[in-house]
């Protein structure tokens, strides 16, 4: 039996294709990696982490109506090496954390930022050695 061997991308439908680029890259630094329109009609935009394999997959699919996400549902969690300095990246761009952060006992911290349509990101800093 051949068994799955990796996660190669996650997908997220969006109302604003764009918007949500430009959110990812600007916000998160992501990269675009690539776009094309599938054979159903769908338009795709895949991005990545600069330190990650896996990819996001942001999909705007206009037949299936607007987007709606239920609170809580789903969220992508990142590293960030000081939850301080995405604060500080943030304030930049007029945006704040929606939640946090935290610092755990251990020195692990997280806090939250909405993506458009609602999807939680989740930014977590490890504990310094």
């Amino acid at each position: 039996m051949t068994m799955a061997k990796k996660l190669l991308h996650t997908r997220y439908r969006v109302d604003d294709l764009e918007r949500s680029v430009r959110f990812y890259k600007q916000i998160l630094g992501l990269e675009e990696v690539r776009r094309h329109k599938s054979p159903r009609g769908s338009e795709l935009v895949f991005m990545k982490a600069p330190e990650s394999e896996e990819l996001i997959e942001l999909c705007r699919f206009p037949a299936s109506g607007p987007v709606q996400v239920q609170p809580d549902l789903t969220h992508l969690a990142f590293e960030v090496e000081s939850l301080e300095g995405f604060g500080r990246h943030l304030a930049s761009l007029g945006l704040k954390y929606s939640d946090g952060p935290h610092i755990t006992e251990s020195g692990q911290g997280i806090a939250f930022i909405d993506a458009p349509e609602g999807y939680e990101i989740e930014l977590i800093q490890e504990p310094k050695t």
